[in-house]
């Protein structure tokens, strides 16, 4: 029965990333060459959803292709859950990261800052550094408003990747004008690594400049509690 759900969201994937040509180039060719591990889940936060998660998680990385340049991303998806407004489903989206932290026993990936308010945080499981992109149905930004409600998890290494290679900017501009063309604007959330803390892009919501990430690190939590 999971399969099946799996394989039916896989094609509503594809259709909403290859037949409504998504702007990000990235994601196309992810979902072209199938590229991408694919999971369904309870609630998002609950501890059900949290321990199968981690664990899917862990698999994927142990399985992942770091001589490979191509992009191999892992996408949660939560088919059964209804999202009302982008406000709930943000808060859904930091309870579900703050239970993974809460339950990861690694240390935090050294190449970024486990801070949410630094400019060069990036969110860290298994001790690897994820870029985060919450997607959901009541997104304001078509390009976010996928079939079900989701959490993608692209390795930030993979973005150190283009830039090593000399291609990252190019991409970067690619997508955005794409996203401009197709949408009428560029998402005002989006900036590059280390200009701003990349936590205010994850939930897909524009937020102001005082919008706080609830996100605490396990030890601020321990003095907090």
């Amino acid at each position: 029965m999971e399969n099946h759900i799996e394989n039916s969201l896989r094609k509503e994937f594809q259709s909403f990333i290859l037949e409504k040509d998504h702007p990000c180039i990235m994601a196309k060719t992810m979902f072209e060459l199938d590229t991408f591990k694919l999971k369904a889940y309870p609630e998002m936060g609950s501890k059900e959803t949290t321990e199968k998660l981690l664990d899917d998680l862990e698999n994927y990385l142990e399985n992942y292709d770091f001589t490979s340049p191509e992009f191999y991303s892992f996408i949660a998806t939560f088919p059964k859950m209804e999202i009302a407004t982008e406000i709930e489903y943000e808060e859904l989206l930091w309870e579900q990261l703050q239970a993974l932290h809460l339950a990861d026993e690694t240390d935090w990936d050294p190449d970024v800052n486990s801070d949410p308010s630094a400019p060069d945080f990036s969110f860290s499981l298994l001790g690897k550094a994820f870029y985060i992109v919450g997607m959901h149905p009541q997104s304001s930004r078509q390009a976010r408003r996928s079939p079900v409600p989701c959490i993608v998890f692209n390795l930030h290494w993979q973005f150190e990747q283009l830039r090593e290679m000399g291609t990252y900017q190019r991409i970067r501009d690619t997508i955005r004008q794409r996203d401009k063309e197709k949408h009428g604007s560029v998402n005002p959330m989006l900036s590059d690594f280390g200009t701003s803390s990349e936590a205010r892009q994850y939930s897909g919501r524009q937020v102001s400049e005082a919008w706080n990430c609830p996100f605490l690190r396990k030890e601020l939590e321990k003095e907090n509690g």
